[in-house]
C-alpha cells in the first residue's frame, strides 16, 4: 500500500487534527482545521457516534500513518521491529518514525512539511554525512550530519530556506547551523518529551490484537 494520496487538508479532517502535511499553509489561519474541522463528506457535520475502543486505536494508527505519509506495511513492520526491542515498544516505535531521513529532513527545518521532505528526498537534493542520499526511510542515527546535497544547493526549492530557518527551532535531538544549512543528530527523540504526539501505545495494542 502506497503512502496516503488525495487532498492533505481532507486526511487532517479525517482524523481529527492538523497533520501539517500542506507546509506553511498548515500554520496558517487558512488550514482546514480552522476554517472547517468537520470529517470530509455531505454528512460530515452530523456525524455523532460512539467510538469503540477498536475504533479509538484504529484512528491514532491511521494519524501515525497520514502523518507521517508512511505505507501501512512499513508502519507494520516498525512496529514488529519495535516489538522486540528491549523496554517500551512505543518509544522503540516513535524513535524508528522519528529517526526516517524525511522525517529528521522536516524536523530540522530543511522542510516545511513531511511531504516536501519526502519529495527533496526521494529527488536526490539530501546528503547524508557528505553523501547522496534519496531513500526517504533511511535510518538516520546518533552522530549522522543531514545537510543539502551540494549540486542542489542554488536549486529554487530552497530559496527561502533561510527565512524559514529564522523561525523555526528543531527539536532538542536535532542540531541545526542555521547558516550552513546543516543538521547533527545529537540525541535520540524521546516519546515523553513531546506534546501532542500520538498515542503510539494505541497503536502498539492495534497490531497487538
Amino acid at each position: 500500500m502506497r503512502p496516503a494520496l488525495g487532498p492533505k487538508e481532507k486526511l487532517s479532517r479525517r482524523v481529527g487534527q492538523n497533520l501539517f502535511l500542506k507546509g506553511e499553509r498548515s500554520y496558517s489561519q487558512k488550514h482546514a482545521m480552522i476554517r472547517n474541522p468537520a470529517p470530509p463528506g455531505f454528512h460530515g457535520k452530523r456525524r455523532k457516534f460512539n467510538v469503540s475502543d477498536y475504533g479509538s486505536h484504529l484512528l491514532e494508527k491511521q494519524k501515525v500513518r497520514f502523518g507521517y505519509n508512511i505505507p501501512e506495511r512499513q508502519l507494520e513492520k516498525y512496529f514488529k521491529e519495535a516489538s522486540k526491542a528491549i523496554g517500551n515498544t512505543a518509544q522503540a516505535l516513535y524513535q524508528k518514525l522519528e529517526t526516517r531521513l524525511d522525517n529528521v529532513v522536516f524536523r530540522s527545518g530543511l522542510a516545511i512539511s513531511r511531504t516536501i521532505a519526502r519529495q527533496i528526498v526521494s529527488h536526490g537534493h539530501i546528503a547524508v554525512n557528505g553523501k547522496r542520499n534519496n531513500l526517504p526511510s533511511c535510518a538516520v542515527k546518533k552522530g549522522d550530519m543531514v545537510s543539502i546535497y551540494e549540486r542542489s544547493k542554488n536549486s529554487p526549492l530552497f530559496k527561502d530556506l533561510g527565512n524559514h530557518l529564522k523561525r523555526y527551532t528543531p527539536p532538542g535531538w536535532i542540531e541545526m547551523d542555521k547558516d550552513k544549512f546543516v543538521a547533527k543528530v545529537v540525541g535520540s527523540p524521546n516519546l515523553e518529551e513531546v506534546q501532542d504526539a500520538p498515542n503510539l501505545q494505541f497503536v502498539v495494542e492495534y497490531y497487538s490484537r
